[in-house]
């Protein structure tokens, strides 16, 4: 981001930095306990208990323009404001998926969220006095007056001209940790338990195992060859990232840890869609289950913002609809 730059964003962070465990957790918790309980010690209880920690939100206003996007602001923190935050990214070109947070509410990737996209102007929060209240009158008027405007180019203009040097707001980003997932700290996710409920489902292909050969004995090498409607079938399927952003939207997924996710479903309907695959009915035996596509309310939240333009509310109808109709 350039220096000259005279906009600035505001970050409001929802931090977290987790308590340490006390000694006794660690060996296994309460001797009473029994090991059925929920309560009692071992790795799975301490898969679900929500970790406990501190809990606070810090701002951060940095020069920024509309084109950056929220993880270039973020990098910026890091590396001139505070050095002690954590956030986590790896390609930074929405393809890796692992930096899902959630930005004003809504789960999406901080690579490929822009500041222009998702800011929240002043004009767009409300205006609260000294006793909490919010009003709207002829303050908001003034407001919209005094707003900027978008121009062709695409940057934020106001139309009264500033004083050289002196730098004007974008608005508010709000940022938190992906919804529905353990928080481990600041905008880290623990996302183990997708991950997990993943490989449950065998996500690999598993053919018959059978070598086809020719009539004379050779190797077939086009054994697997497919025409482009079986193709078709399951290639949008396999452009999940296994981000977590569907489930992170999914509200039964927040609800707890017992349904599968829609992520795993898209997995298994990868597979139960592809031709080469022999596997079909077991996959489908493995996701007929209460906390399988039972447990799917089609909600269909989980279809907003997928960063790679998966609708994954009618992926879940349909294997919803496979599996009952099998």
């Amino acid at each position: 981001m350039a220096e000259a730059n005279n906009t600035t964003v505001t970050l409001q962070v929802h931090r977290f930095t987790p308590r340490a465990e006390r000694a006794e957790r660690a060996r296994g918790g309460s001797p009473f306990a029994r090991k059925s309980s929920p309560f009692a010690g071992g790795s799975d209880s301490a898969t679900r208990r929500r970790p406990r920690g501190k809990q606070w939100v810090q701002e951060y206003t940095i020069p920024a323009r509309p084109e950056d996007t929220v993880l270039d602001c973020l990098l910026a923190v890091k590396r001139t404001v505070d050095p002690t935050l954590a956030f986590r990214y790896s390609c930074g070109h929405g393809m890796c998926g692992s930096d899902a947070v959630s930005i004003n509410g809504t789960p999406t990737l901080l690579c490929t969220a822009t500041i222009r996209d998702w800011v929240k102007k002043p004009i767009d929060l409300p205006q609260v006095d000294d006793e909490g209240f919010r009003h709207i009158g002829s303050g908001a008027e003034d407001a919209i007056n005094g707003m900027g405007e978008h121009e062709d180019d695409g940057s934020l203009q106001s139309e009264q001209s500033k004083p050289t040097g002196e730098n004007s707001s974008l608005g508010v980003i709000e940022l938190a940790a992906l919804p529905g997932f353990p928080p481990q700290r600041d905008l880290i996710a623990d996302i183990d338990p997708m991950l997990n409920q993943i490989r449950k489902l065998t996500p690999y292909l598993e053919a018959d195992g059978v070598l086809a050969t020719t009539s004379e004995g050779k190797v077939d090498a086009y054994e697997y060859l497919q025409h482009p409607e079986q193709l078709a079938k399951y290639e949008t399927l396999s452009n999940c990232i296994a981000c977590g952003v569907c489930e992170g939207a999914c509200p039964v997924f927040a609800g707890g840890d017992a349904f599968i996710g829609p992520a795993a479903l898209i997995w298994a309907s990868r597979f139960v869609n592809d031709s080469r695959d022999v596997k079909a009915m077991e996959r489908m035996d493995a996701i007929d289950t209460a906390d399988g596509v039972a447990a799917c309310q089609s909600v269909r939240a989980c279809s907003r913002h997928c960063p790679r333009g998966i609708d994954v509310g009618e992926e879940m109808w349909q294997i919803v609809a496979k599996v009952r109709e099998r």
